[in-house]
């Protein structure tokens, strides 16, 4: 027998039923409904200080646990303000839904009070959305909406729901089965491709697995990890795949592209076979595409079939999904292994012995200095003390590459870091999503001086929550990356860059009751993380770093991967 339900009842069922535990979000007036049930729920609700912010945190939730992350806001501005990040979420193929409230149905298209097209806005920046039109309705799109957000290739899907939905009633049946005849995704893969990619890995001189966030977001570390042991080959994980091998592995050798090592690039450009696993061979990897990997054939997996072909031509594509496709691969490798291995075993020793001389070559070194703290050697203490297993949220800018360089991660869902959009404003409320989602897990946010600003109003967040987030903020006093490009391609013209009237450390945090403090001697920089380390609850360092410092390498636009600014113009002989 149904029950008589509300719309606004049947939603926090529905959520119930999803297994969701909490979602971040901020009330108005077509929400009411809704949030006056979650006053008795059985469902956190974390108040954020902007809609942004919301969707952000769902992603620091979502990305540190494989979970789906929820949020939710007010119909007009509060849903507009979601869409930054549905976007970021959306290129970055992270899984939440977003539910916003909408004007009465009755008034949709009447220009009433806080009135916005949310369904025609976010058809751009969502995997999908929906428009609900009854409370008989609300069931199957929140449970078709937390499907589409976690399967496949995962992304952010929407649910507008009117006030008059909320308020009116329906009888609520369970949701039992999805059964969505155009959506539909191949997970296995192709056996006869699988095998394919198995021989022509065996019978590669100089391959490379190139690693993207794929691999995370299909659970497929181990599985990756398994493949490159198999067979010896060199490893390279992209921004976003970060962890999903460990970085202390013998076969890992960094991050590739417009800030990855020499060695990766130069491995990148050489090599005689791409392993492409979840990668999109995006424009930050390649470089110039017509200079990439010239003389690589490439097999691409990827559960998306758009992304195979799209940038860089396949020689071996299979779409199917990470996990499943390198269980079989993994098992045809395993059964080829003993024929094959020791004819490579000499040409992989080659392959790898000439990946160490660019490495010792162009080495990936931290600056340290007596006399100003070098980023670098901030981001080396951060990891001396995360050890490879805290998570790192970073910002967008210069600390990201930094943290990026010279960050170790022992495992996956450790680094969170806005890769595709580049979301200035991502780090503390990301921070605050996984610090919730894990919350006896040491949570670095790693901001720049420019992004922090941006998310200020959240250390309320923090503070009412008590999270023992430990806020890092790497000043420079610019917007680094932009100055960065200003000096060295704009003749040094340095236009709207300098970020001056930061805000006092200790009295800011001290403000919302905890500690923090400015570090300016490069001596204090490793016992102010200790202390910021062993407080219990959060605490923000404001350091004062090196403010004209450059990321190196740096592979300049229009260039190819193998053309790097290795470090700073040298003066002119006299």
């Amino acid at each position: 027998m149904s029950n008589l339900m509300t719309g606004a009842n049947i939603l926090v069922e529905c959520l119930l039923r999803e297994g969701v535990d909490c979602l971040f979000g901020y009330p108005g007036g077509v929400t009411l409904p809704f949030y006056d049930v979650l006053y008795d729920a059985k469902v956190k609700h974390y108040l954020v200080r902007h809609e942004e912010n919301a969707a952000f945190m769902a992603q620091g939730y979502a990305r540190s646990t494989g979970k789906v992350g929820v949020c939710c806001a007010t119909s007009g501005p509060g849903a507009t303000n979601l869409v930054t990040g549905l976007v970021d979420a959306l290129l970055d193929s992270i899984p939440i839904v977003a539910i916003t409230g909408q004007v009465s149905t009755k008034l949709i298209g009447s220009d009433a009070f806080q009135e916005a097209d949310t369904f025609g806005i976010t058809r751009a920046c969502t995997k999908h959305n929906f428009l609900v039109k009854s409370a008989a309705e609300v069931p199957r799109a929140i449970h078709e909406a937390f499907y589409i957000a976690a399967s496949g290739r995962p992304g952010p899907v929407l649910v507008d729901i009117p006030k008059d939905v909320f308020l009116g009633s329906a009888h609520y049946e369970p949701v039992g089965t999805i059964h969505l005849p155009g959506y539909k995704f191949s997970s296995e893969g192709h056996a006869g491709q699988i095998r394919r990619a198995a021989e022509m890995m065996w019978e590669a001189w100089r391959p490379i697995v190139y690693a993207g966030g794929g691999v995370i977001s299909a659970g497929a570390s181990g599985s990756l990890r398994e493949l490159v042991e198999t067979i010896d080959a060199p490893a390279v994980c992209t921004l976003m795949g970060l962890g999903g091998l460990p970085s202390g592995h013998p076969n890992f050798i960094s991050m590739p592209g417009m800030h990855g090592s020499y060695a990766a690039n130069m491995a990148m450009t050489h090599t005689d076979l791409i392993i492409a696993l979840g990668a999109r061979f995006d424009d930050r990897v390649t470089g110039r595409l017509d200079a990439f990997a010239p003389h690589a054939r490439v097999i691409h997996v990827d559960i998306d079939p758009v992304e195979i072909g799209k940038n860089r031509a396949a020689d071996l594509p299979i779409v199917g999904d990470l996990g499943p496709v390198l269980e079989k691969m993994n098992a045809v490798l395993a059964e080829l292994a003993p024929s094959r291995k020791a004819l490579r075993a000499a040409d992989r020793q080659a392959w790898k012995e000439m990946i160490a001389s660019w490495a010792a070559e162009h080495p990936l070194e931290p600056t340290v200095s007596d006399t100003e703290i070098k980023p670098q050697h901030l981001v080396r203490e951060i990891d001396r003390l995360s050890g490879g297993d805290a998570i790192v949220c970073s910002d967008v800018g210069q600390h990201q590459m930094w943290g990026a360089q010279f960050l170790r991660f022992n495992g996956p869902r450790l680094w969170l870091s806005s890769g595709g959009l580049g979301s200035m404003g991502f780090g503390l409320p990301s921070a605050i999503g996984a610090q919730i989602a894990n919350p006896g897990r040491l949570v670095f946010a790693l901001l720049g001086d420019g992004g922090f600003q941006m998310s200020i109003p959240e250390l309320a967040t923090v503070a009412n929550n008590r999270l023992p987030i430990k806020i890092v903020v790497m000043n420079n006093a610019y917007l680094g990356m932009v100055r960065q490009w200003q000096e060295l391609f704009y003749n040094n013209r340095l236009s709207s860059v300098a970020l001056e009237g930061f805000p006092d450390a200790s009295m800011l945090a001290g403000a919302y009751g905890f500690p923090g403090r400015t570090v300016e001697d490069p001596g204090e920089i490793g016992q102010a993380l200790d202390d910021a380390v062993r407080h219990p609850g959060p605490y923000l360092l404001n350091v004062k770093v090196t403010p004209l410092e450059c990321v190196y390498p740096m592979v300049p636009a229009g260039g190819a991967i193998n053309e790097m600014v290795l470090g700073p113009p040298k003066a002119a002989a006299v």
